[in-house]
């Protein structure tokens, strides 16, 4: 037998036994479970449980020419809950409602950032925290293709993962009204990565899933960043994991939270009804006055 040969006929044997294990559990190809398995790693089983997310990471410049900087650290959370819906044409399904954080902070000190010198233009600007809130999607037993829910993830052995690209290509709404003609439409990506044990994802006595996250987003530049037209994006690479509690959050988010977000403390009230909020839309809110930042010492 060859290296090649016995290395197939061992991953095959991992799947088969993995697939034998889920016997009388959630069963990945059942659009039923499918769906149970999609709340489960995305919030909790039971009713409006509020659940954590917490990553961490750094940004970097990208320039024709140049070599990429390093701009910033960042972290971020995400505090959410899920109850269950239903619709006449999708079928059940549940509503996931949640805020989100994303810090930018010096990369040697850790600090919270308030102020960052352009190294571009010299020119010392005020730094804009993510704070979309909310940010909330329902999810049914049949999607919007009009197709039945699947696990789209990879099992093997103990394991499990998924991977998933959102491609955003939207109006901005800090441009005007000739976008097509003359630029301005707001142009990123975000990707992720899902990945946990099977065992908490599909034993039917448990409510929630273990999972680490990695997040990636490439993009424009930051609005308050007043780059001004130059070419090139910023690209964000993060890890982080679902926590068991929101007290697990870092002593740096919870003081934040304490003093400038405090409706952090929980997720939006699970009837939330208002439209999705996203940094774009925030920094617009900020700049026309209809929200107002938190000011730092």
């Amino acid at each position: 037998m060859t290296a090649r040969s016995f290395l197939r006929l061992a991953v095959l044997s991992l799947i088969v036994s993995a697939t034998s294990a889920f016997a009388g559990q959630l069963d990945p190809n059942d659009p039923d479970d499918a769906l149970t398995i999609g709340r489960k790693i995305g919030c909790s089983l039971l009713e409006a449980e509020p659940i954590t997310y917490w990553w961490h990471g750094h940004a970097y410049s990208r320039r024709m020419g140049e070599r990429d900087k390093l701009l910033f650290a960042v972290e971020g959370m995400n505090v959410r809950s899920c109850t269950s819906v239903s619709d006449p044409q999708k079928g059940d399904g549940y509503k996931l409602v949640s805020r989100e954080i994303l810090l930018y902070k010096d990369p040697k000190t850790g600090e919270v950032l308030s102020t960052w010198e352009n190294p571009w233009s010299g020119e010392t600007v005020d730094v804009l925290h993510v704070a979309n809130d909310p940010v909330n999607f329902t999810a049914y037993k049949i999607g919007r293709d009009g197709k039945p829910s699947t696990f789209g993830g990879t099992i093997l052995g103990e394991r499990w993962w998924n991977t998933l690209e959102v491609p955003l290509w939207y109006p901005n709404p800090l441009a005007g009204e000739y976008q097509k003609e003359i630029g301005g439409t707001y142009h990123a990506t975000e990707m992720f990565n899902f990945m946990g044990d099977t065992e908490s994802l599909f034993s039917t006595d448990t409510t929630t899933a273990e999972v680490q996250v990695g997040w990636a987003r490439m993009s424009d530049w930051l609005p308050w960043m007043m780059m001004n037209g130059r070419d090139g994006v910023i690209y964000m690479h993060t890890a982080g994991r679902k926590l068991d509690s929101w007290d697990d959050l870092s002593e740096t988010l919870k003081t934040e939270i304490a003093e400038h977000y405090p409706d952090y403390v929980g997720p939006p009230p699970s009837d939330d009804a208002r439209r999705n909020e996203t940094s774009w839309n925030y920094f617009k809110k900020v700049r026309d006055g209809e929200r107002v930042a938190p000011v730092r010492d």
